[in-house]
């Protein structure tokens, strides 16, 4: 066999170096030039190399940015961005433009100003440029501008209206750019801005651009200063705020009880309560509901955001309830436990004040107490020194005494006149209830930055969790009976029945009902029996057969289910999400999009002015990451982005949402998840990418279901046959043939 000779002059293709990026680069008025950037170099000698290219002197007074709807700039920090393929574009550096744009918004010519505060809001969003213009002390002469618009145009407002809106439009817009960066410190502005701020919401209720600045300013100032948020709180009424809920556009809806709501959270807890009963006065809740959850169109994610996070603090105005323990000597308190007696036993006749009569009395009321469930049955004050659910407990069962008299004499009396020892305690069962449900409404924490989850039906009523409690006792004593429970050994008994009773609750909120009454429909629904039903459902549906024969099934399709659970996720990664960046205003969220390419080899992502609606197609997305490049895959507290200093990284739901991508030296891709399914999704789909196991709990579920479907499909020819452990048994042989049937 000859040996082939070495060609000299041939060549094999090698892979572009790690450094090395091939891109495009813009100048007006040229043709764009392809260029090599070596990552090695400072950023300086690339720009120099692209000016001399064409002949530009002055190479310092330029830079590059991103040919993108972004247009930022490219900096020694973010250069590690730059992908293969990128188109660049060679502009002014962001201190030149900062200077000319600090220059142009002072112009005489209005038409000149426009423009250039419309420039300024657009590069504003870019963190190099903003920090070039506020260090020329750019957000002072914002204020300015603000503070001495009205009066310095007051004339040319009457003749030049809609040049006038534009022109403080796009001036607020450019200030919530430069103060979203964190650069400023909130506690820097005016009495004479927050005042004109503050006009604005009631002048321009017209204008949407404007009003929904402002607000978003307000809300800014009060979350990020408690000075700003006393000087907002005395400009700013409830009364002015509520006419803006009464609209049709949910933006400014959402703006509005954004505003509210910070209010209500960085209220001092004295002023809390006193504001709670102004937004009662006001019929917040009533106007919410007609105008907002009742309103003919589909409530979008930031105002189901806004809502729960309404609904978390006007539940925790019952913390201080909750943590207060009763004074046994406190005659006011005291007074309540006497009219619950009253009202359940009212029909007794009183004791005479005859001789012995003290004694009789102490006695009915000794005899009554136990009837009324407590513990305590000589004082029962001391039922309620336990913290939660401390008196709001009490306020609650003195709620449902006076407000479901009948509910409440017939729970009291059919339970003191049982004889089975079946009954159910109300005063036990009332205060562990009312600890239940504020655990279930996590009543004291701080509401999540991502959660939006609110129920409509808290807002039909002014006393809701109150309502609530009423319903849940009613529901907890027709358990009780139907599990036929028995108060000698109530902590037992209450383990199982309160089990029950959480199960029944949350199986109903899970529903979303939109009334009280539609809630107390569904639980109707979910007796105990009925819960016994959808557990030994469930039961069946994740059976897992132990016999041997079973097993070795199990384990011979497991390998198959796995890739099916694999393909599935890889489709998903093909079909792409839309990620929120959370940042410290979240009424200003961006989004962005990612997804993975068919032949699984590319992961496509980019920027998005808003939400989309359904997939966003790849040759949209600006940026791209091969999925050779990626190193790995971290999740919660390990992740770059949850390290940061913030309030993010305090937040355990946040913290469960996120993930990363480290690539590269230094690279990395960070992603908060719209909700737990999507965060599995991606990590299952970005781990099979990697070659390595799927881990999350939505696999694992997957995975269980499937195996259960599958495994019964294939025995459903074996249905009501007991499958042994072990093959049966060769018979013995037979003694004659005779049976057999000769064919030939």
């Amino acid at each position: 066999c000859p040996v082939v000779p070495a060609l000299k002059n041939s060549s094999i293709a090698m892979p572009p170096p790690a450094d090395i990026v091939k891109v495009a680069i813009e100048w007006p008025g040229a043709f764009p030039k392809l260029m090599e950037i070596d990552q090695k170099k400072p950023l300086s000698s690339i720009i120099k190399e692209v000016c001399d290219g064409w002949s530009l002197a002055n190479h310092d007074q330029f830079a590059l940015q991103h040919a993108d709807s972004s247009n930022f700039y490219i900096t020694e920090k973010n250069r590690n961005e730059i992908k293969n393929g990128a188109i660049l574009r060679l502009t002014t550096s962001p201190a030149q433009n900062a200077q000319q744009l600090h220059e142009r918004i002072q112009s005489s010519s209005m038409d000149a100003k426009l423009e250039a505060l419309k420039d300024l809001a657009n590069y504003s969003r870019d963190v190099t440029f903003a920090q070039e213009f506020i260090n020329l002390d750019g957000i002072s002469l914002l204020t300015q501008m603000v503070e001495s618009g009205t009066e310095r145009y007051q004339k040319l407002q009457k003749i030049m209206k809609p040049c006038f809106g534009d022109m403080l439009s796009f001036t607020l817009t450019a200030f919530v750019e430069l103060m979203d960066h964190g650069i400023v410190s909130w506690d820097t502005f005016s009495v004479a801005f927050i005042k004109k701020i503050a006009s604005y919401v009631n002048k321009f209720a017209s204008d949407i651009s404007i009003l929904q600045r402002s607000l978003a300013i307000l809300e800014s100032m009060v979350l990020n200063s408690h000075d700003l948020y006393q000087k907002v709180a005395q400009e700013i009424t409830i009364g002015q705020l509520i006419p803006h809920l009464q609209g049709t556009d949910q933006e400014i809806q959402t703006y509005t009880i954004a505003v509210i709501n910070a209010l209500f959270l960085k209220a001092p807890d004295d002023k809390r309560q006193e504001m709670a009963n102004i937004l009662a006065q006001k019929q917040l809740r009533s106007i919410i509901l007609t105008h907002v959850i009742r309103a003919q169109r589909a409530i979008n994610n930031e105002m189901a955001h806004q809502l729960y996070v309404l609904q978390v603090l006007t539940f925790n105005l019952l913390e201080d309830r909750m943590m207060t323990e009763m004074d046994p000597q406190d005659q006011a308190q005291r007074d309540i436990i006497f009219e619950l007696r009253r009202i359940a036993f009212d029909a007794e006749s009183e004791p005479n004040n005859s001789s012995g009569s003290i004694e009789k009395r102490k006695s009915m009321y000794t005899r009554d107490y136990k009837k009324l469930g407590f513990i305590n049955h000589v004082n029962p004050a001391m039922d309620f020194t336990q913290t939660p659910p401390g008196m709001l407990a009490l306020d609650n069962m003195l709620y449902f005494a006076k407000h479901h008299q009948d509910a409440y004499i017939r729970i009291v009396l059919e339970n003191s006149s049982r004889e089975d020892k079946h009954e159910c305690p109300f005063g036990r069962s009332s205060i562990e209830l009312t600890k239940m449900l504020c655990d279930i409404l996590k009543v004291g924490e701080l509401p999540s930055e991502t959660c939006n989850d609110f129920h409509p039906m808290f807002f039909t009523h002014d006393r809701s969790f109150e309502e609530f409690f009423c319903i849940c006792i009613q529901l907890l004593n027709k358990t009780w009976k139907e599990m036929r429970a028995t108060s000698e050994d109530f902590n037992k008994a209450r383990k199982r029945v309160m089990q029950v009773v959480k199960e029944q609750i949350m199986r109903a909120l899970t529903t979303k009902p939109s009334s009280l009454d539609q809630f107390k429909s569904k639980l109707q629904n979910l007796s105990y029996t009925e819960i016994l039903k959808i557990r030994q459902s469930e039961r069946m549906n994740q059976e897992d057969f132990q016999s041997r024969p079973i097993l070795e099934l199990k384990e011979k399709i497991q390998p198959e289910i796995l890739e099916l659970i694999k393909q599935q996720r890889l489709n998903r990664l093909v079909e792409g999400t839309c990620f929120r960046k959370l940042n410290s205003r979240r009424r200003q969220d961006k989004f962005w999009y990612c997804r993975l390419s068919p032949n699984h080899k590319v992961l496509h992502y980019g920027d998005l002015e808003e939400s989309p609606q359904g997939e966003v197609p790849h040759d949209s997305l600006q940026d791209k990451l091969p999925v050779a490049d990626i190193k790995a895959v971290v999740t919660g507290k390990d992740c770059p982005h949850m390290k940061e200093k913030g309030a993010l990284k305090q937040n355990k739901e946040v913290l469960e949402l996120a993930f990363s991508i480290l690539y590269d030296s230094s690279g990395q891709l960070n992603f908060i998840a719209p909700d737990k399914h999507e965060y599995c999704v991606w990590t299952d789909g970005l781990n099979a990418l990697l070659g390595k196991d799927m881990l999350s709990d939505l696999t694992r579920n997957d995975l269980d279901t499937l195996l259960s479907m599958e495994i019964k499909l294939r025995l459903l020819d074996l249905e009501n046959i007991q499958i042994p452990d072990a093959p049966p048994p060769i018979p013995k042989e037979p003694s004659n043939y005779d049976f057999v049937y000769d064919c030939n």
